[in-house]
């Protein structure tokens, strides 16, 4: 199955932006060659400037304790294990705690490494980060593999307590949901939404339907259009009846 994930709004969107690219951060990080560093550098650029957007950190801490409390209400309930409640619980502190442990703005360590904003600087032209002009950014890429995966510990590992936060909080979006099995006729699907909440939609196709779902939505209504992928023409919508499963989540 393919899922395809839609927010609802801002904050979401935010948050499934910088999930994307702490993952991509930590695949090229755990690699050993100069170029899956410097992609892994480029992509730690990125979640400074995503993260610099908003009080992130003061927007998870938030949701996380509202959260807890959730969670505490299940206390004594003869359905809900008590082990994992203690699990979720515990982890929900951990979080929060390191949260709290951020000083200053977000990644504002990076932003007073000259060398590392020189790179961003030139990373931003195409082509910029040639030898020629970043000698010291080439003899980086050159020292040995386990230097520069300590080096990119070092700038990462601080920011990590943004991940650990926003990897619970979707978590627990995404579970939150029921997954609704829908039919497409002629590949176009709406549904109104009539005072259903939510954050964030989830749309999950096989993978053998060769299609691509577009998705447009407001308070009123979900829509979504269905179409086949060509790399050389303009996607045309789909003709048949494509049937796939939709979640409303909403925390």
């Amino acid at each position: 199955m393919i899922t395809y994930d839609y927010p609802l709004n801002e904050r979401i969107r935010t948050l499934l932006r910088l999930e994307d690219l702490f993952a991509k951060v930590r695949h090229f990080a755990d690699s050993d060659g100069p170029r899956e560093h410097h992609v892994a550098l480029v992509t730690l650029f990125e979640i400074l400037e995503v993260a610099g957007r908003a009080d992130l950190k003061f927007d998870l801490v938030q949701e996380l304790e509202r959260q807890r409390q959730i969670l505490l209400s299940f206390r004594n309930n003869p359905d809900i294990s008590e082990e994992a409640l203690d699990g979720a619980l515990y982890e929900i502190e951990q979080s929060s705690t390191a949260l709290l442990a951020m000083q200053g703005k977000t990644g504002q360590y990076l932003r007073e490494n000259e060398w590392l904003m020189g790179i961003r600087n030139r990373a931003g032209i195409p082509g910029g980060v040639c030898e020629f002009d970043l000698p010291s950014y080439h003899f980086w890429l050159n020292r040995d593999p386990a230097q520069r995966q300590e080096d990119l510990a070092g700038w990462v590992n601080p920011l990590l307590a943004l991940n650990m936060g926003l990897a619970i909080v979707l978590r627990l979006l995404r579970s939150s949901g029921h997954a609704e099995r829908q039919v497409a006729a002629g590949g176009a699907f709406q549904q109104m939404l009539s005072g259903r909440t939510a954050q964030l939609i989830r749309l999950r196709l096989p993978r053998s339907t060769a299609v691509v779902p577009e998705i447009s939505a407001n308070k009123y209504a979900l829509n979504v259009r269905f179409t086949v992928p060509d790399t050389d023409m303009r996607p045309k919508q789909a003709e048949g009846d494509i049937e796939f499963e939709l979640t409303y989540c909403n925390l």
